[in-house]
């Protein structure tokens, strides 16, 4: 099989490595020089992911037999759509179907017609005098979103970025003016009060087959303070599960994600590619944070390292709508994912400076390394704006996973910043017994 991936982050590369373990012959468009996907591929083009034109004439001139999209912004535009135009099956969604993750309203309004368990109050509004009314009924104890998308890092929250109606009011009005999210409509929704975490599921249109729960930490600094970023690391549980989740609060979201694909495909919006379900763990079970069209990142560095079998033969089935001859496991081990990023991200990444990374001792070490948006020039690495190197402990238990991370990290220097806290002990229990307190009730 030939395989077209697109992109040039950390998720595209364990994307592409995912296709080259199933014998996929691998082609790649990004706008970065990625070493580890340039390496994988058969032949790499450098473009702009949303030239949609020229992408189509690389995935034709190469003669692909199925495309895989990493990033979501070619998929608002259309690329999955323009891509079948021209003959090329394609594991990701069409620009209708995309909509889960592309208009934060257009799913908000898609649980709530379907009646759908696990959604939230919300308010979709499009100035600041109707945004005033709705904190009327809404509260302030509220989460603020524009609807498009912002790369993660759009959402504030009251209590800990907005802290007052007047902060409220005056966030929606930078929105507005400044056109954030690139649509004039705001979401304004109930605060969810719990533990967040992720599921991601291979989908056909109709069929729904779900992969190990990970949990994203989204704050540029230890103790889950600091900015927003677009994700500093994950884990993920041997048994496919969190140590603050629960097998029937696994399952619910699960069903939750399985009722948003028919409703989807009632709209005639049918949704074929991986779909990300981000939830809130409350005291009433899991409430949808966000839907994502396509792998998370860093999250699929967690799931598709634990990976066994023909990927891009489940690739072929969700894109041709037939994922039931497919048979994908997940090895029942741990895993550990940290960033490396540059000085300031998250605020303003320090870009262009050289980083040193060993790859051989990374893997002397038993870690997994995943380039991200880097770029590579007569054989040395530089950093961009975003993250630059993930790196991925596999073990039997969190724990042993993620020294392993830890141990590896070391071998990547520059000027760069680590969230050394992700997955240590500490911060695990810390969240088991948070989340035993909502559910008795006292949070």
């Amino acid at each position: 099989m030939r395989a077209l991936a697109v992109g040039g982050g950390a998720r595209e590369h364990a994307i592409v490595a995912a296709l080259a373990r199933s014998g996929a012959e691998v082609y790649a468009c990004s706008k970065n020089k990625n070493p580890g996907i340039f390496r994988a591929a058969k032949e790499h083009m450098l473009v702009d992911e949303m030239d949609l034109h020229r992408v189509v004439e690389f995935a034709k001139n190469t003669h692909v037999d199925i495309a895989v999209i990493g990033p979501e912004a070619p998929l608002e535009l259309g690329l999955a759509d323009a891509l079948e135009m021209a003959g090329i099956s394609t594991a990701s969604p069409k620009k209708a179907a995309a909509r889960i993750e592309t208009s934060k309203s257009f799913m908000r309004k898609l649980l709530a017609k379907y009646a759908i368990r696990g959604a939230a109050k919300f308010v979709a509004v499009d100035n600041a005098r109707d945004a005033e009314k709705a904190l009327d009924s809404l509260g302030t104890d509220i989460v603020v979103k524009p609807t498009g998308l912002t790369g993660g890092k759009g959402v504030k929250v009251f209590g800990e970025h907005l802290m007052s109606k007047r902060d409220i009011l005056d966030y929606v009005a930078e929105i507005l003016s400044k056109n954030i999210g690139g649509t004039p409509t705001i979401v304004l929704e109930e605060k969810l009060v719990g533990e967040e975490f992720t599921v991601q599921a291979f989908c056909d249109g109709t069929r729904v087959v779900p992969m190990p729960a990970v949990q994203d930490h989204k704050r540029a600094f230890e103790g889950d303070t600091g900015p927003n970023t677009g994700g500093m690391g994950s884990y993920s549980q041997n048994d496919g599960l969190l140590p603050f989740l629960r097998r029937s609060e696994y399952e619910d979201a699960v069903a939750i994600m399985d009722s948003t694909v028919k409703a989807l495909k009632t709209e005639g919006a049918e949704y074929r590619g991986t779909l990300y379900g981000q939830f809130m763990l409350t005291r009433d079970g899991p409430k949808v944070i966000e839907f994502n069209a396509r792998f998370g990142d860093p999250e699929a560095m967690n799931v598709l390292s634990l990976l066994e079998g023909d990927f891009a033969q489940m690739c072929e089935g969700m894109a041709s709508g037939n994922i039931s001859r497919s048979r994908l496991q997940f090895t029942r081990k741990a895993s550990v994912c940290k960033y490396i990023v540059p000085e300031g991200y998250g605020v303003k990444s320090l870009s262009g400076q050289e980083i040193s990374v060993d790859e051989k001792a990374i893997a002397d070490k038993g870690a997994i390394l995943y380039y991200a948006s880097v770029n590579e020039q007569d054989g040395r690495v530089f950093t961009t704006s975003s993250r630059s190197v993930g790196i991925v402990g596999i073990a039997d238990v969190i724990d042993e996973a993620e020294a392993i991370a830890e141990s590896a990290i070391g071998h990547v220097s520059g000027r760069i910043h680590v969230r050394h806290d992700i997955a240590k002990k500490e911060m695990l229990d810390a969240k088991i017994a948070r989340m035993d307190r909502i559910r008795r009730g006292e949070l």
